[in-house]
């Protein structure tokens, strides 16, 4: 009796410690649970409109003559700048489909045929486009294929001999380019775009008369902005 009378009054005294440890320990802080910010989803669907800025360059340089005095300068790069319209649906769900028309102004981009006597000038002051591009996005990076049919103005090829010429002025166009959306509804993107208008074929009555035929096309590479219209937004909140 004695040993377990001890026993207990060594228990209610190392309680009694115990909890008066406790009391003396400071309240417990209250810490707020973190808030963590939604994860963006970026919606590429809907209508944009933009302009862009860059630069052609000739194509294939080669022609055929039965002139054995033409010769041809080589294309030097053209400056080029203009606008363009266009709409895409995003689905499955990174992929993306859309049209877009394109439109852009040129300068200094002539070819000029010469002899001495015979001056034939290729001109072209515009291009444009329409197209399908086919896309792949993840987030705010869009990767994309395009192509569709090529315009350019119909000037011709001028001479100051008289003459025949069939110069087409429509034609196809392929090409791709890369598009970022840096803020809500703005995006910026780099293209490829080559264009092809066939051969153009030209007799002109210089005494001989000379026969002229060469390729027509172009490689473009251009930086653009964008500006969406989106009908979901450009950006969602994912809750």
């Amino acid at each position: 009796m004695r040993i377990r009378s001890a026993l207990l009054a060594i228990a209610a005294a190392t309680l009694a410690s115990t909890s008066s440890f406790a009391a003396d320990l400071p309240a417990r802080t209250y810490t707020k649970a973190p808030v963590y910010a939604p994860a963006p989803i970026y919606n590429w669907t809907g209508f944009y409109a933009g302009v862009h800025i860059g630069a052609a360059f000739g194509g294939d340089d080669s022609y055929a003559t039965n002139n054995l005095g033409l010769t041809s300068n080589s294309r030097d790069a053209s400056f080029l700048g203009g606008g363009q319209v266009g709409a895409d649906y995003q689905f499955a769900p990174n992929w993306l489909v859309g049209i877009e028309g394109q439109i852009s102004g040129m300068s200094n981009g002539d070819r000029t045929f010469t002899d001495g006597t015979l001056v034939a000038r290729d001109r072209s002051d515009w291009l444009a486009s329409v197209t399908g591009r086919l896309g792949y996005t993840w987030g705010p990076g869009l990767i994309y294929a395009k192509g569709g049919v090529a315009f350019r103005d119909d000037n011709g090829l001028a001479a100051n001999f008289p003459g025949v010429t069939d110069r087409k002025s429509t034609g196809y166009t392929v090409g791709g380019g890369l598009e970022y959306m840096f803020a809500p509804a703005w995006s910026a993107k780099v293209e490829y775009q080559y264009y092809n208008f066939g051969t153009t074929n030209a007799v002109f009555a210089d005494g001989g008369p000379t026969a002229l035929s060469y390729k027509d096309d172009l490689h473009t590479v251009k930086v653009g902005l964008n500006y969406h219209f989106n009908w979901g937004g450009p950006m969602m909140a994912k809750y």
